[in-house]
């Protein structure tokens, strides 16, 4: 792991759970982390494309999107390991161009903890404080503190090889936090843990964020990890955004295809809008195999005119899949209903989740909650007649 320590003029207060980190260089109304009209080329490739971002201070900022998407490189540019090839950065409303890594007030956290072996606990945590002269008690006194935040009280004196993954995760947690950065930048710190733990980690990592006020800054391409942990998500595709906004506004309403498949998953019926946008955002849809829908444009600054291709995309959960017996002669009332054939049912514990090919929308996915002592039994199997059932309140038209 590369931690950079930066060296300060002034010593500012303890963080601590009755008093988060402070923002004493800067208008407090300036964002922690600026970003404008950023871009970075290596050679031909451009890995960022005329970024721009606003991350508020106190903020759970994630970047998320698949792998070479630019978020790794943007984290890199905040921490000074590669400078941009057009645009500014700034941090605390400083302009940073030209500032090398070990004098910017941040800290970077990565997947691989690069912990001294030959060191305790409370040596690595303080190793920024030696390199930056603190004298002793103090560095023990801030050390304590790092600790006791990342619930590592009394650890001080473990060596890190005795300690299992989470632990050493906290203790590379703490010497980045030691030095009391303005922003903290993870890349993917929880990737190496496995499943359980790092769901564990995830919640701890959000009460820590929450505990010290520190604006943390987090890279994934998990995205169930950033709906758990993030205030705000941007979600990032070949270099530029795609997206962003709070975990509840990029599940319910993706502005485009890409974005609904990356969150969740969907099932997308293309098809051209019939008729205009009305004032509340609904329209009309006519799908390739004719099926009429209805249902919100999500982004409302798209054009949509009358013949507009379009996709509609349905959350699997937003759907019921019952035995072919329980169709309704007329459906009412907002919803669907179309006949299907049960391709394939993979049992996951709380729901199950079928694969269901229907002649006016393809296959479709569903996935339905188990009820208690079911076993998740929906009274047919592969090659049985079902119904799918949704409300057109689940409908959310995509344009482009």
């Amino acid at each position: 792991m590369t931690v950079s320590v930066t060296p300060q003029v002034t010593e500012p207060a303890p963080i601590s759970a009755s008093r988060p980190a402070a923002r004493d260089d800067a208008d407090a109304s300036e964002p922690d982390v600026e970003i404008a009209d950023v871009t970075k080329r290596f050679g031909e490739v451009v890995a960022v494309d005329r970024m721009n971002l606003r991350i508020a201070h106190g903020e759970f900022y994630s970047l998320l999107g698949p792998s070479g998407c630019g978020k790794t490189t943007t984290l890199r540019m905040i921490a000074g390991f590669e400078q941009p090839t057009e645009g500014e950065i700034f941090l605390a409303g400083q302009p940073i161009a030209g500032v090398p890594p070990f004098r910017r007030n941040v800290n970077t956290v990565f997947q691989h903890y690069a912990l001294f072996p030959h060191m305790n606990v409370a040596q690595n945590v303080g190793y920024g404080l030696r390199q930056r002269k603190v004298d002793k008690a103090e560095e023990a006194r801030r050390v304590g503190e790092a600790l006791e935040l990342v619930r590592l009280g009394g650890y001080g004196m473990r060596r890190v090889w005795e300690m299992s993954g989470g632990q050493q995760q906290r203790v590379a947690l703490a010497r980045a936090l030691v030095n009391r950065p303005t922003v903290l930048l993870l890349d993917e710190p929880l990737g190496a843990l496995d499943l359980k733990l790092r769901k564990e980690m995830q919640l701890e990592l959000k009460a820590l964020q929450r505990e010290v006020g520190i604006t943390f800054v987090y890279v994934t391409h998990d995205q169930e990890e950033a709906l758990t942990m993030s205030d705000t998500i941007v979600v990032m595709r070949d270099g530029r955004i795609q997206q962003q906004g709070g975990p509840t506004e990029l599940y319910e309403r993706p502005v485009n295809h890409f974005v609904a498949g990356f969150i969740g998953s969907s099932n997308f019926l293309p098809g051209t809008l019939v008729g205009g946008v009305d004032g509340g955002g609904r329209a009309r849809v006519r799908s390739e195999r004719g099926l009429e829908l209805s249902g919100y444009v999500t982004d409302r600054e798209a054009e949509a005119a009358a013949g507009t291709e379009v996709t509609v995309a349905i959350r699997p959960e937003r759907m019921e899949v019952r035995p072919g017996s329980d169709a309704a002669a007329t459906p009412s009332g907002g919803w669907h209903e179309i006949p299907g054939t049960i391709h394939q049912g993979t049992y996951l514990g709380d729901q199950t989740e079928y694969r269901i090919k229907t002649d006016q929308a393809g296959e479709m996915i569903v996935r339905r909650q188990n009820a208690a002592g079911t076993g998740g039994a929906l009274g047919a199997g592969p090659g049985d007649t079902v119904v799918v059932r949704w409300h057109e309140e689940a409908n959310l038209i995509l344009v482009g």
